[in-house]
């Protein structure tokens, strides 16, 4: 078909799941096996890989039966309770979690702790993902997690509330969710915590899409980043297609000579997206 096919170069691993990837593959190379609490990252592809190297993934359900282990906490940070339970079993926590999260629990603790009471927390973010349940941890369970504003009743809301946002969420629709919430008289203390190398993916993808007949966006089911760029995707260039795997890929797709863009998720690894590439390259 002679495909033209091209790797979007800002695509692939945030600096948080970077750090946590090479933490785990440093002790899986010393030791043989580590314990990993939920999936490492939101990439099937990418966790079987891990997991031929020795990673094991458990659940929180689990963790209470180990005992002087090693477990990582991935990027996505945890609740306090999971450092208590910890201690009291004796694990040893290998923490990757990502820098932009802690601060962002942190500040969820402060504003919690200072003006809870009078100013409610109200979290935009997916509900049951791991970092929300990390920021939830923060505020004993107090605040309210909301993923889209039509889940809240804006005419009984208290009239002044605290806003955080989960770091990997749409920009756009914070913001959108401020002014709606203005609009209904109701005083925000808005905080805008979406991580930087996320939101500016958001606007890379914009231009980098727009340069190819057909966008093949490479992501974990699982990955709120991934659905959210994809969004993206779909949005400046309707021919867009997501896959989790190269053989998902359909042939009919594609025209001959067609260009091709190629990107993914922060949570998407390069040697995926290559092998997507040489998929397509052999069509």
């Amino acid at each position: 078909m002679n495909l033209n096919v091209t790797i979007d170069k800002n695509s692939g691993f945030c600096f948080g799941v970077v750090y946590a990837i090479q933490m785990a593959e440093d002790i899986l190379d010393e030791f043989g096996k580590l314990y990993c609490l939920g999936d490492i990252v939101h990439n099937d592809e990418e966790v079987a890989r891990l997991t031929k190297k020795g990673l094991v993934t458990i659940s929180h359900d689990q963790l209470p039966s180990l005992h002087g282990e090693k477990v990582l906490i991935r990027a996505h940070g945890e609740p306090p309770e999971t450092y208590k339970m910890a201690m009291e079993n004796g694990i040893e926590l290998i923490d990757a979690s990502c820098p932009v999260v802690l601060k962002l629990q942190n500040r969820v603790k402060e504003a919690y702790d200072e003006d809870g009471a009078d100013s409610p927390l109200y979290i935009y973010g997916k509900h049951g993902h791991a970092e929300v349940k990390g920021l939830m941890g923060q505020t004993r369970g107090n605040a309210v997690v909301f993923q889209d504003i039509a889940e809240l009743d804006l005419d009984t809301m208290p009239k002044r509330i605290t806003l955080f946002s989960q770091t990997t969420k749409d920009t756009r629709n914070l913001y959108a969710i401020r002014d709606k919430m203005n609009a209904k008289g109701i005083q925000v203390d808005f905080n805008d915590t979406i991580c930087r190398q996320v939101s500016n993916r958001d606007l890379e993808l914009r231009d980098f899409v727009k340069n190819f007949d057909k966008i093949v966006f490479v992501s974990g089911t699982k990955s709120s980043n991934g659905k959210v760029l994809y969004g993206v995707c779909k949005e400046f260039n309707p021919n867009s297609y997501f896959v989790s795997a190269p053989e998902e890929i359909q042939k009919d797709w594609f025209s001959d000579n067609d260009t091709v863009g190629i990107c993914g998720a922060t949570s998407t690894p390069l040697w995926l997206m290559e092998d997507v590439k040489a998929r397509l390259e052999g069509f």
